[in-house]
């Protein structure tokens, strides 16, 4: 029998998502039950080299875990997502440079190679080394001059990795995907008010302006792809114009507004890897 272990995300990188991201894991694993697979799951801070088993489902963000399950990982365990996919979704540098790279639609980057020529409509701090855990992680200023006051804020706390970017107008859009299985689900935060740090009222109730839907999803599918991530969530931002930015992207999200459905589309992901 097919052995699973199922690895809860740590705490402190579920500020306010605790029990939702502990819920598409559990469903997950019933899914997988009644499919006749043996499951257990263990806390992130438990999971130790001698646990045993076939396929590792894993919201770990920690370095103590990821470097076990990278262990399992040269094992020849299959692991999802996969380590090398966290520690890159969970850099917002190294994020923002792939997303460059590949040619996606992003936010303006701003630092003093491209400062920008006016102020505009503000600019976004968010830590670049590593997951938001509250929200001084991701911080609006309106004013270039305020960036350096933010960024010194940042550095007082012991982050000095902090990616700026130019604040993009127009509506906020969540989506949620899990790589080559066709699920692909999109929605706005402010039409339900389901949000962490409310940062998305910082754009104003969404206008619902039409874009293609179909370009976001090959967008997040070519980026799931390149990072590694396949089961996968994030933001952009539709602009009246109907064009997007990407401003966001997550290793394996809560699901929350649609769990039933993404958790059928993991275990199809998992299928499909492990035949």
């Amino acid at each position: 029998m097919t052995k699973v272990t199922l690895v809860y995300r740590d705490q402190r990188f579920s500020p306010h998502s605790v029990a939702k991201d502990a819920l598409i894991l559990e469903t997950v694993g019933r899914n997988l039950q009644s499919r006749g697979l043996d499951v257990a799951y263990v806390r992130e801070a438990d999971l130790q080299p001698d646990n045993e088993a076939d396929l590792y489902l894993t919201m770990a963000r920690g370095s103590d875990a990821l470097h076990v399950l990278q262990e399992k990982e040269q094992a020849g365990r299959l692991v999802l997502n996969g380590t090398a996919g966290v520690r890159l979704a969970t850099n917002r540098l190294l994020l923002d440079d792939l997303e460059r790279r590949c040619g996606l639609p992003v936010a303006p980057l701003c630092n003093d190679d491209s400062r920008p020529a006016s102020d505009g409509d503000g600019f976004w701090l968010k830590r670049g080394n590593g997951a938001s855990r509250s929200p001084l992680d991701v911080q609006y200023v309106r004013t270039w001059t305020e960036v350096g006051e933010a960024l010194q804020q940042f550095r007082n706390r012991g982050i000095g990795d902090v990616l700026v970017s130019g604040h993009v107008t127009g509506d906020v859009v969540k989506f949620y995907g899990v790589r080559g299985t066709s699920f692909f689900r999109y929605y706005y935060p402010t039409d339900d008010g389901d949000t962490r740090f409310g940062t998305e009222r910082r754009n104003g109730p969404a206008h619902h302006y039409h874009f293609s839907s179909q370009q976001l999803h090959e967008a997040a599918e070519q980026l799931s792809a390149a990072s590694g991530v396949a089961i996968y969530g994030g933001d952009c931002i539709v602009r009246d114009d109907g064009t997007f930015a990407l401003i966001d992207f997550n290793d394996w999200p809560s699901f929350a507004r649609c769990r039933a459905e993404a958790a059928s589309a993991i275990c199809r992901l998992v299928e499909n890897d492990m035949t």
